[in-house]
């Protein structure tokens, strides 16, 4: 998948969902997922590796605020 919408304003890979999102995967349902900027082997990883590993294949110019999002959720539970 693209790692951007919108032209490049926008990740496609987020911390989280927006409301009124529906999804009915599971996070064990999505093994592999592939963008222009590597591969992202979810199998067998935990949530916090799963989020780092997602982080790593989205758009550079997102990464920081995806890592400070993930950092704030974290803290938050």
């Amino acid at each position: 998948m693209p790692a951007t919408a919108v032209r490049g304003t926008r990740s496609r890979i987020v911390a989280t969902l927006t409301p009124p999102a529906v999804s009915t995967l599971s996070r064990t349902d999505v093994d592999v997922v592939v963008t222009e900027y590597g591969v992202a082997d979810l199998r067998a990883l935990g949530v916090y590796a799963r989020a780092e590993a997602l982080i790593e294949i989205a758009a550079p110019a997102f990464r920081s605020e995806l890592k400070t999002q993930w950092a704030a959720l974290v803290q938050s539970l």
